[in-house]
């Protein structure tokens, strides 16, 4: 049987980890993987997470397993995290949340249920997007769509076609949307857009999944969250999917969760008894030890105060990244062709660089990133900002 199986071409981002693995130019730079790096080029692990893991070795009295839907006291911290302390839609007890591997898991979750639950419902998913979206969804046998994101021509946020592809998605269907950050592009709504997002939403009667992977990135964990609240209270029905893989540095721990919001606690019963089957069939059981660390740092106001000063240290050391590489640029007369990477958010930028011009980059300065010219920003550092300029100059002048 296995001398049949068809060997198949590594993933368009991991497989940039292990190219750059095997490079062997002293002056690499890593710009394609979406984790976080610190000035050191060190993927750290967090100092709340630390002391967590201290405090569940020591408390720590079994490895059983958790149940389906996951550590009831990771819901009972993540759910306000991400919905608000006073959300109405907690209060009115009509959201469920269900603990996933990562925020992919959770996506492959509300994959799963929509197939099973609705499976004429297609999923659109905005042009361009994160590529395991579309790999997911296809996995899982959920019909795909796409509605227009960022103009290709400007590298600028096409919210007109946006709007104008949502209102001719049919009635019912599923609408993939980030809720910050974007990934890969890092532009994103501002509140207004939001607001026209949602009229359409209501009027078309269309289900929204809100990729929520970025939380605190981007202006700030409760800035960053507006428009998921707005939506949790403006429409009767929302799906979200949320990681702690970077804002908890949780990236190997697998930590994520899938939230539901239905019309009214009955209804939200009915979707929490269709998820312990599909997560049971699926991976049983979601890993403990990353949830059990969340919940003991939201569960501390010592520690969730300490986690909260880090996050503001790495989304503010990206955004200071993000300055210098446009500053860093000006010499070379080339600050305002790539002025939209100092006004997008989060990790990566859609930097504008063409196919060729990574291709060369790849090639010639061992510097990688995915071929869209999406690059994650804490890639870089102040040490190889200058090499990283200077040879994207150098590209863009023989391009």
């Amino acid at each position: 049987m296995f001398a049949q199986v068809e060997r198949l071409p590594a993933d368009p981002i991991l497989g940039l980890t292990e190219a750059f693995n095997k490079d062997t130019n002293p002056n690499k730079i890593d710009l394609g993987v979406g984790v976080y790096r610190n000035a050191e080029g060190i993927t750290p692990i967090m100092r709340a997470v630390k002391k967590a893991e201290a405090q569940l070795l020591e408390q720590e009295t079994t490895k059983a397993y958790i149940g389906s839907h996951g550590d009831p006291l990771f819901a009972q911290h993540l759910l306000p995290l991400v919905l608000g302390a006073n959300s109405p839609a907690l209060d009115a007890q009509r959201a469920t949340l269900t603990q996933a591997p990562g925020g992919t898991g959770a996506l492959r979750l509300a994959a799963d249920f929509i197939k099973k639950t609705a499976p004429e419902k297609k999923v659109w998913i905005s042009n361009p997007t994160w590529p395991n979206h579309y790999a997911i969804f296809k996995a899982a046998g959920v019909e795909k769509g796409n509605y227009a994101y960022v103009d290709a021509k400007s590298n600028e946020l096409d919210f007109p076609a946006m709007l104008a592809d949502l209102k001719e998605i049919p009635q019912g269907d599923v609408v993939l949307l980030h809720a910050c950050c974007h990934n890969p592009t890092g532009f994103d709504l501002d509140q207004e857009q939001w607001k026209q997002v949602a009229e359409v939403l209501q009027e078309r009667e269309l289900l929204p999944l809100i990729d929520f992977a970025y939380q605190g990135f981007g202006q700030g964990l409760e800035e960053d969250a507006w428009a998921v609240r707005f939506l949790a209270e403006k429409l009767p029905e929302v799906m979200i999917t949320a990681s702690c893989s970077k804002n908890f540095g949780l990236y190997r721990e697998r930590t994520g969760a899938f939230i539901a919001l239905a019309a009214n606690r009955e209804d939200m019963e009915k979707v929490r008894s269709q998820l312990a089957v599909v997560a049971r069939s699926n991976y049983s059981n979601p890993p403990a030890h990353g949830s059990a660390l969340v919940g003991i740092i939201l569960g501390s106001q010592e520690l969730k105060s300490l986690w909260q000063e880090e996050v503001t240290e790495m989304r503010e050391r990206i955004n200071n990244l993000r300055q210098e590489f446009v500053q860093a640029l000006e010499p070379f007369g080339l600050a305002d062709k790539f002025a939209c990477v100092a006004q997008q958010r989060g990790m990566f930028s859609y930097s504008g660089l063409k196919p060729e011009e990574v291709e060369q980059l790849q090639k010639e300065f061992g510097i990688y990133m995915v071929k869209t010219g999406r690059m994650n920003i804490a890639g870089y550092n102040q040490d190889n900002l200058q090499y990283l300029c200077k040879a994207i100059a150098s590209v863009c002048k023989t391009s």
